[in-house]
């Protein structure tokens, strides 16, 4: 791996900026330590992270303006002489330079300033200055504006500004930008005679491609006759060599990763029948369901059946909209597991939804496994000793088939017999280090479990193609028959009372009401309504229903005393926070009102309206907004609240999700720290990834030391996060 760009040991140029306070100069004693934390802070360690290391945008200081050309608003470099200089007191401090060209004058106006920049300022000296104008009815002027003498050669190329941070100045950064520019190893890593679909550029009238030392050079400084636009919008062909190659280093590791834990070994499951050739476990089971399985159901079953029979260790995302029936499928799952000998772990973020799945369980599966001497364990933070000390010597013994809990499953005093499946849901919100922990848990038998990965956020396309390219994933795309659309309503909060009364009819009707807040308590940059101050209001405004408050600081016995309140119908209203996002299953609630929708995102939306319509009755989901001072809502939250009133799609959902806010939201921990993408942008960028996508096996076929190569150089040690 190249080294870490050495830094200049000399002090940079200073920032030709007039009235700006300089930053601490980092060549100063203990200033090029100062400058290489900076540098490490931004992940900036070897010469390939800073050559990577692009614009924000550029100051053209290629070309001198006249001063009589200059328009109102437009930022210029002017060359003119000081006529005049003086410090004024009122009706502030300030320092008032008069300038001219040959063409016109212009006042220059700083509110902090040192005696060095009156010394550069002094009557006579001629400056390069650059900064807006701004034409008023004393004439053109200019507030802090960078100025330097005048003289040198004007530069060929753009001028980079680039993302920095405390103790980085521009110039220094671009020193060490260039220097690592010329000692990078940029040569090409792709096949000869590969190109990718991108963009070319035109040199004398005639068609080329950037090669990556080319495209990095131009974005680093690129010539003042190009459309800034297509720097902007990374549409220039510089911008979409450097984005095809982005998306070949990322497919490459995914793909290399499938291949590695295809070399991997894991226990084969096959259902087996009992000693008195009985069922197999899943299929009593299924005998035993007070409802039948959606054919989407039956198809997913067999896709995991298949990859539990194999040697090969199963790594498969199981995607389906929220009450789609992803648990069922994991039970069925579980049960070709136990029936083959071996133990189950079912973990999941939340306690509330853990044990959500934990009561499933027992429901099934427990009179099921207690004919065979097994039994389904629970394991979470926040249990006594004694407890966890008996369910932790179940779990080592095998006596405990099945453990459904959280983090605490994959805690090391946890020791399995013989874990052959780790099945988790909402797998979004486990970090890398969780999930390879529950793969090391079968390191004893030399194999890995099987890995049975869930999510309700839908995964559009593209993303899947990209950031899953190493998972095989199985989508449930039908709902169990009899469930009914929920209605969305868009209601301001002026009409909250409203609302209020609707709660009232529903509650009298029998009926049961979800309010999600987002703050538990008042926030001085958010003014939003907290889950206390609501509760109070609505047991005020609610008489004779018992109205319930459920957030996530309360204690675990709280809660739980609160969610048996309400899922034995004895609660008419529950307030609650976030908490309810996943696993809270009450078929008796039929509105869900959620406050302050527009500071939610789209799939937590989605998320949220799934609680209800999971009974017999018509539901419906109120999303409360708040507007600004004019009456309006921003323009992000308003296609949010569009795009949950049109469908009730998951698919569609999330869709429209990755348009407005990118990938980020659905990567959950594989992007633990830095987004993997940098450069790349899913939603204009298919072509590229469909060609990353067909290259990918065709370098690790045939060039793997190139493919080690473009790796290497792109992704480094993130490779490990795409293989959790």
């Amino acid at each position: 791996m190249p080294s870490a760009a050495p830094l200049p040991r000399t002090p940079p140029a200073a920032p030709a900026a007039g009235g700006r306070k300089r930053a601490a100069s980092p060549a100063a004693p203990g200033g090029a330590t100062v400058a290489l934390q900076a540098l490490h802070k931004l992940g900036l360690r070897r010469d390939i992270d800073l050559a990577l290391h692009l614009p924000l945008r550029y100051e053209d200081e290629t070309r001198i303006t006249p001063l009589s050309s200059a328009r109102d608003g437009q930022m210029v470099q002017i060359e003119a002489t000081v006529t005049s200089c003086e410090v004024q007191l009122r009706p502030r401090r300030q320092l008032l330079v008069q300038v001219e060209d040959a063409t016109g004058t212009c006042e220059l106006r700083f509110f902090s300033f040192y005696p060095s920049h009156q010394k550069t300022l002094a009557v006579g000296n001629r400056l390069r200055i650059r900064g807006e104008v701004k034409g008023g009815f004393w004439g053109r002027q200019m507030l802090h504006p960078a100025f330097r003498t005048a003289g040198g050669e004007l530069p060929a190329a753009l001028t980079p500004v680039y993302p920095t941070t405390a103790g980085l100045p521009q110039p220094y950064l671009r020193r060490a930008v260039v220097g690592a520019l010329g000692r990078a190893d940029l040569s090409d890593t792709l096949p000869a005679g590969v190109d990718p679909p991108v963009g070319v550029s035109y040199q004398n009238g005639l068609k080329r491609l950037f090669s990556l030392r080319e495209a990095l050079t131009f974005l680093h400084h690129p010539t003042p006759d190009v459309a800034l636009s297509t720097l902007e919008d990374h549409s220039h062909p510089a911008w979409q060599r450097l984005k095809a190659e982005e998306l070949l280093a990322q497919q490459l590791s995914q793909q290399q990763s499938r291949r590695e834990r295809d070399m991997l070994r894991a226990p084969v499951l096959r259902p087996q029948k009992n000693a008195g050739g009985g069922l197999p476990l899943h299929e009593q089971l299924m005998a035993v369901l007070p409802f039948d399985l959606t054919a989407a159901q039956r198809r997913v079953g067999e896709e995991i059946a298949a990859d539990l029979a194999r040697q090969v260790p199963m790594h498969r995302l199981l995607q389906g909209d929220v009450g789609s029936g992803k648990t069922v499928v994991s039970a069925l799952a579980a049960c070709i597991a136990m029936d083959a000998g071996w133990q189950c772990a079912l973990m999941a973020p939340t306690e509330i939804l853990a044990e959500q799945h934990f009561a499933k369980m027992i429901g099934w599966l427990e009179p099921l496994l207690a004919q065979r001497g097994r039994k389904v364990a629970w394991l979470v933070g926040g249990q006594k000793k004694k407890d966890r000390t008996a369910i932790l010597a179940l779990v080592a013994s095998g006596e405990a088939a099945l453990v459904v809990g959280t983090h605490a499953v994959i805690q090391e005093q946890v020791q399995f017999k013989n874990l052959a499946l780790a099945i988790i849901d909402e797998q979004h919100r486990f970090g890398v280090a969780q999930r390879l922990a529950l793969r090391k848990k079968l390191a004893d038998h030399r194999q890995e479990p099987h890995m049975l990965m869930m999510s309700a956020t839908p995964i559009p396309r593209t993303l899947a193609m990209s950031y899953y390219a190493d998972l095989d994933v199985s989508v449930i795309d039908e709902l169990p028959p009899g469930r009914k659309p929920i209605v969305t309503k868009l209601i301001a909060d002026s009409r909250k009372d409203e609302v209020i009364e609707r709660i009232g009819a529903q509650v009298a009707a029998g009926r049961q009401v979800y309010w999600v807040c987002p703050l538990i308590e008042e926030s001085e940059a958010l003014d939003l309504s907290n889950a206390t101050a609501t509760h109070a209001d609505l047991s005020e405004a609610l008489p004779g229903v018992m109205v319930g408050l459920l957030h996530s600081r309360m204690p675990t016995a709280e809660k739980k005393a609160v969610m048996a309140l309400f899922t034995s119908g004895q609660m008419g209203v529950l307030v609650s926070t976030t908490v309810i996002e996943v696993g809270v299953d009450v078929p008796n609630a039929s509105l869900m009102v959620i406050e302050h929708a527009e500071r939610f995102g789209l799939s937590q939306l989605h998320q949220l309206r799934g609680r209800v319509g999971r009974g017999a009755a018509a539901s419906a989901c109120v999303l409360l907004y708040a507007t600004n001072d004019s009456g309006r809502v921003g323009e992000t939250a308003k296609e949010r609240l569009r795009a949950m009133a049109e469908t009730n799609d998951g698919f569609e959902i999330a869709r429209r999700d990755l348009e407005i806010r990118g990938p980020g939201e659905f990567l959950g921990a594989r992007q633990s720290g830095d987004a993997l993408l940098r450069f790349a942008d899913l939603a204009t960028d298919t072509h590229l990834l469909e060609w990353a996508r067909e290259l990918a096996p065709v370098m690790l076929d045939r060039h793997r030391e190139l493919a080690d190569r473009h790796v290497a150089r792109w992704l480094g040690g993130k490779s490990d996060y795409l293989k959790a």
